[in-house]
């Protein structure tokens, strides 16, 4: 059955042509269907270096290696996104933080729509912090939580205060989860993840230049989290479910954990150590891609 993206906006069947600013393309500068039509994977991540570097695995993996490596930024016409594509694995990056990858998604969605792709799956891959948890596991998100721990995602729209819920694909998190099972080369839990609208004071981190409340007061919020199933904590989680769940297309967090909050705030391993803790949500996406495609 074929599963097309759900567009939650009439206006644009008016539009005689759509401008995705941000992407610096066009529908009516480039075709669509014929760069994109193939999709069936998109991986997102905030840093356009790891979405290349990505698609160089994926590529390995898949067999798909080009000689030499190189693989174009299809949105080096800004400077705002990176979006690399190999076969049909889409890699792009969403920067930091709620706003930025709203408005990413925005325009991947209208751009998946416009090329007329079919049973797409979105994964975000990405780093974050832990609670309770050793540094390198790898959290799946069973739902998005806000820093009160709601599952919900909170915009004002017109004035309006909009709630959207920010549950995520249980099929999905429970295959991603499987996949880890079958490379048992790292911890991996489902859990929730605490989306928070701030890196510092948000996350209870007591090493901002900002900083009114105390250690105690700190570590009894993060307990407060973990005791209501939060295993991590990052920046974007909420508005990628909840527009995954308005596009009708299944959507999966990937983070792996640089550290443990309940002991301590600053990132400390080495380069080495955490370069190679970045590549394991890589691998485990890479595997569930590859087995998806009866490449296992």
């Amino acid at each position: 059955r074929e599963n097309f993206i759900r567009l939650c906006n009439p206006h644009l069947e008016k539009m005689k042509e759509d401008i995705l600013y941000h992407f610096a393309l066009g529908t009516g500068t480039h075709d669509f269907p014929a760069l994109f039509g193939d999709v069936k994977f998109v991986c997102v991540g905030g840093s356009p270096s790891r979405m290349k570097s990505f698609t160089a695995y994926i590529a390995e993996e898949l067999g798909l290696a080009s000689p030499g490596g190189d693989y174009p930024n299809i949105c080096a016409g800004t400077d705002r996104y990176a979006m690399y594509k190999v076969g049909p694995v889409l890699s792009v990056s969403h920067g930091m933080g709620i706003p930025s990858i709203s408005i990413m998604l925005h325009e991947l969605i209208k751009l998946l729509h416009h090329a007329k792709c079919s049973n797409i799956t979105i994964i975000r891959i990405g780093t974050s912090g832990g609670i309770g948890l050793e540094p390198g596991s790898v959290v799946i998100t069973r739902q998005s939580v806000d820093a009160t721990f709601k599952p919900q995602f909170e915009q004002v729209i017109l004035g309006k205060t909009v709630i959207r819920s920010t549950n995520l694909d249980e099929q999905l998190a429970k295959e991603l989860m499987q996949c880890s099972k079958e490379i048992n080369q790292f911890n991996t839990v489902i859990g929730n993840t605490m989306c928070t609208l701030d890196f510092y004071e948000g996350q209870g981190r007591l090493d901002g230049a900002i900083c009114l409340y105390n250690e105690e007061e700190k570590l009894q919020y993060l307990k407060e989290a973990y005791d209501s199933g939060v295993r991590n904590i990052e920046m974007e989680s909420s508005v990628f479910a909840a527009m995954c769940n308005l596009s009708g297309v299944k959507g999966a967090v990937v983070c792996v954990t640089l550290l443990n909050r309940l002991e301590g705030d600053q990132i400390s391993s080495s380069h080495d150590v955490l370069v190679e803790y970045q590549q394991r949500p890589q691998k485990l996406v890479g595997y569930f891609i590859k087995k998806s495609l009866g490449k296992v």
